[in-house]
């Protein structure tokens, strides 16, 4: 028999990694997706951020929601939207169809992370919340690989659309495990009372939380922290070691592999740490430094041996484990009838970050013409320095920008 808190965490896991899953399912069977329905490469590209575009849209009205009605309503209801989508999304025909489909999923996803960041505010002290939210996000790195491989195999024996099906089921199975596991708080102690509020009133509760003192200095780094390695790990790294360093698939696969397996590694270590070592802004300033110097190092180092690209590209993803840190450190700005609201401000900008900055490297790379249908080193580096400027910026504003005045003795 679980533990209250081991049922919580467990249900946290579930939900944070089908939301990983879900994010990352279409890249495995592009090729697959392309040719049954006919989608250009634009088409294919807007159907994988139509995810990514719903859960931007749904950041305020989820923050909201959480504070009104609470995690575990708010995911079970949303879960049935996400089955409904991915139940489309398998039977889809066409380009339009995926997006439409697309689109719901976000929507069905949109309040799994948030959730985590709540429960974990309302279960855990200050002390041990970075410590399981650590954990949660460590875990739900395996949605990523099962939407690898193991999805690749299912949908070769089964078919791309019957394991999509297969997918709906699971995300089913996993929202009732969710109601079943998951309490809004924690049972030793009795619910706090929380203000009831109108719409109105929800909506300037919100306007409060951008108004915070030591908000926009975690907000500017956030933008980029995340964004930046997810950047390198989701688009470019396959690219740079096939054109730069001549690596075939099945060893960029490996290389993949082992740049995914650093992010958990790090993420496990980092609550630890914080609880027993270092200050956590020491470790957040520290986290981003060495994170920057990992895209220096490749964008001033002409051509570098491959073990030291590869450590280079490995140490970026490890040392971007900090941004759950700077999850920590906002919760501590914000009161606990608005802490949803808070979670979500907090994740719109991680989500922003993450829809431009690909965007803005691709322009970069893209100001490189082709030789012998390779993009040359040059461009790389390029999309390297754009990387390491942005996150540098982001670091300069959370060094320089005002911090929260402390509470009186």
């Amino acid at each position: 028999m679980l533990s209250p808190n081991a049922a919580l965490l467990l249900a946290l896991a579930l939900l944070t990694g089908l939301s990983q899953f879900h994010r990352s399912a279409l890249g495995v069977i592009a090729p697959e997706l392309s040719a049954d329905l006919a989608l250009t490469p634009a088409m294919l590209g807007a159907a994988n951020g139509m995810f990514f575009a719903a859960l931007l849209v749904m950041q305020l009205p989820v923050g909201i929601a959480l504070d009104r009605l609470g995690p575990r309503r708010l995911v079970a209801g949303l879960s049935v939207i996400a089955v409904l989508g991915i139940v489309l999304q398998s039977m889809a025909t066409d380009g339009t169809a995926l997006l439409f489909a697309r689109a719901l999923i976000g929507i069905g996803s949109a309040a799994s992370f948030m959730s985590a960041v709540v429960l974990c505010a309302r279960w855990y002290g200050r002390g041990e919340m970075t410590l399981a939210l650590s954990r949660v996000f460590a875990l739900s790195q395996v949605g990523i690989l099962l939407a690898g491989a193991p999805l690749a195999w299912l949908a070769g024996w089964l078919g791309w659309r019957e394991a999509f099906l297969v997918a709906a089921l699971l995300t089913g199975v996993v929202a009732l495990a969710w109601w079943r596991l998951v309490r809004d708080d924690p049972p030793h102690r009795a619910a706090p009372k929380r203000p009831s509020e109108t719409l109105i009133e929800a909506l300037r509760g919100q306007f409060s939380i951008w108004r915070l003192p030591g908000l926009p200095r975690v907000l500017a780094l956030h933008l980029v922290a995340y964004a930046a390695a997810a950047t390198v790990i989701g688009l470019w790294a396959g690219p740079y070691l096939a054109d730069v360093h001549g690596l075939d698939a099945n060893a960029r696969g490996r290389a993949l592999a082992v740049m995914g397996l650093a992010m958990p590694i790090g993420l496990l270590l980092v609550g630890p740490l914080e609880k027993h070592f270092f200050p956590r802004a020491a470790l957040i300033t520290a986290g981003a430094a060495l994170s920057a110097l990992m895209l220096v190092g490749l964008a001033l180092w002409p051509t570098p041996p491959l073990p030291v690209a590869l450590g280079l590209l490995v140490g970026l993803i490890f040392f971007s484990s900090y941004p759950v840190l700077l999850v920590t450190e906002a919760r501590g700005l914000f009161p606990d009838h608005l802490v949803g609201r808070g979670a979500s401000t907090v994740n719109m900008a991680q989500l922003l970050g993450s829809a431009l900055l690909p965007i803005l490297v691709g322009l970069v790379v893209g100001l490189f013409p082709m030789v012998e249908a390779a993009r040359p080193e040059a461009a790389y580096r390029a999309g390297f320095a754009v990387l390491a400027g942005g996150l540098l910026l982001g670091l300069l504003g959370w060094l320089v920008m005002p911090r929260p005045k402390p509470a009186p003795p």
